[in-house]
């Protein structure tokens, strides 16, 4: 709908249920859980089109889809990427964390720790998937996969960095704030039953239209 121009540009913030995706570059030798455990312990496994290798999804844990027309911003993928780990940065700072990227690794650390995974693709120059910030996420799924194929780091959340549960809704607006001051655009917020709507009335007209 994007790249056809049918929707202005839209981020997506959502928080999934135990889901671990693989990315294009990953495979099923980081997955340490067999299929008993994830079953017992109700997490699903996907494989994605997006970059990077495996990483996980859950309650607790903020996940951004920014649906981007990079023409209307700069023709840059790496430049992108960037731009969205400033948008983490950002917003750690507002809670006193200092958080910085890696020169080996994509994403947003805290020391040596991982705090937002990130995983793109874009097609068109129109962006999908995003990034996966842990806000107050169950970091103990972590410990049955090789996060990121990254052997020798490990990740923190948002709440474990500061000793208490976080307010997920606060959270979410303080990283739409500083996308709007990172990309230079004025955000709307609205439920996702209205997107929805506005969406299902693009494919029925699409539809009715074949």
């Amino acid at each position: 709908m994007r790249v056809a121009n049918e929707i202005s540009d839209t981020i997506l913030f959502t928080e999934h249920h135990n889901t671990y995706t693989i990315g294009k570059s990953g495979g099923d030798d980081h997955l340490l859980a067999d299929d008993v455990e994830l079953h017992h312990k109700g997490v699903s496994v996907f494989k994605t089109d997006r970059g990077g290798d495996i990483t996980y999804h859950g309650p607790g844990q903020l996940v951004c889809y920014p649906i981007l027309d990079l023409n209307g911003y700069y023709l840059d993928v790496r430049r992108y990427l960037r731009d969205l780990e400033e948008v983490i940065i950002k917003t750690l700072a507002h809670y006193d964390i200092s958080a910085r990227r890696d020169p080996e690794f994509t994403g947003v650390w805290v020391g040596n720790e991982k705090i937002c995974a990130m995983g793109v693709k874009v097609s068109g120059w129109v962006t999908m998937h995003g990034f996966a910030f842990n806000v107050n996420t169950d970091l103990s799924f972590f410990g049955r996969i090789i996060p990121c194929g990254i052997f020798h780091k490990g990740v923190t959340s948002l709440s474990e960095l500061l000793g208490e549960t976080q307010d997920m809704e606060e959270v979410m607006e303080n990283v739409a704030a500083n996308i709007a001051e990172v990309f230079g655009v004025e955000i709307q917020m609205m439920p996702s039953s209205l997107l929805f709507e506005k969406c299902h009335k693009v494919m029925e007209n699409e539809h009715a239209s074949t």
